[in-house]
């Protein structure tokens, strides 16, 4: 069925403030939905009653006109700086472990490699996530990551989009690990990338499908990119296109039931707690690697 709630009203970065229009709306008789976008809040009515509803609007808004809000009250969207803070953990990972030239006990203990994971050491499928051959593998690595994660992360949340990133990388490394089979071993957070752009990918046209303001391009944006990214890590000698299909396919559908957790966008508390769920899971792995 064809969400009915098609008409944008109004946008607002405060969901409070949505809120207050759809309470009068309601108060009037007309229907509507809040939805996300990057832009805000967005105010959906049923174009019929766009007219009505835009007068009730701005009479409750004459009544009662929105509080400034204090610079000490203003804070980011939630969720945008954690895909950040993850580049930046990588990078400085690599500062640690070196290119895999150089030092390669890290690579030892963490690569994804194929006979030792069939052997059972299933957490070379996270290690093998904060490992990077060399600096060019780890610099455009994290670039990606800071672009399309923080993306992915604002608009589902922090911890939510860093889960989706981490077990579409692990699922994508263990089934390439399966299929190619030994001497198969690969490094790199590519592929928990290329998961956050299937999550993205499915999210924004589930939502353009709903009604969102979403625009055809910001719904095809995060496929289009996939495809660039695909050609162009492809020529790289590190590369693991396999891995990287993977992951944008396990994304898409992680991404199908993360837009079912979209009203947990907002929740502080409970996104802090799944990211930091998130590094307890890799920081585990490692353990186990180098015990």
């Amino acid at each position: 069925m064809i969400d009915e709630y098609g008409e944008p009203l109004r946008v607002s970065p405060n969901r409070r403030r949505a809120e207050e229009w759809q309470l009068a709306l309601v108060s009037a008789g007309i229907g509507s939905r809040i939805d996300w976008t990057t832009r805000g809040y967005v105010l959906l009515v049923r174009s019929v009653e766009r007219a009505q509803a835009d007068a009730v609007v701005t009479a409750f808004e004459a009544e009662n006109p929105p509080r400034p809000v204090l610079l000490s009250e203003r804070r980011d969207a939630p969720g945008s700086r954690a895909a950040i803070v993850a580049a930046v953990l990588l990078c400085a990972f690599f500062v640690v472990t070196g290119p895999s030239d150089a030092e390669p006990y890290w690579f030892e203990r963490g690569a994804a490699d194929a006979r030792r994971i069939a052997g059972g050491e299933l957490w070379r499928v996270v290690t093998a996530l904060t490992l990077h051959a060399d600096f060019p593998h780890i610099l455009s690595n994290a670039a990606t990551l800071v672009i399309f994660g923080t993306a992915l992360c604002g608009l589902v949340g922090a911890g939510i989009g860093i889960w989706l990133m981490l077990l579409s990388g692990a699922a994508g490394n263990w089934l390439t690990a399966l299929l190619r089979g030994a001497p198969h071993s690969a490094v790199g957070a590519s592929t928990g990338v290329f998961g956050g752009l299937g999550a993205l990918a499915a999210i924004q046209l589930v939502r353009r499908r709903r009604g969102a303001a979403v625009s055809a391009w910001r719904a095809v944006a995060p496929m289009a990119a996939g495809l660039a990214l695909l050609g162009f890590l492809g020529t790289a000698p590190q590369s693991d296109v396999l891995a990287h299909l993977f992951g944008f396919g396990i994304g898409a559908g992680l991404g199908l039931l993360a837009v079912r957790l979209e009203h947990l966008r907002e929740r502080a508390p409970l996104q802090v707690a799944l990211a930091a769920a998130a590094a307890a899971v890799v920081v585990a792995c490692w353990l186990l690697a180098v015990r």
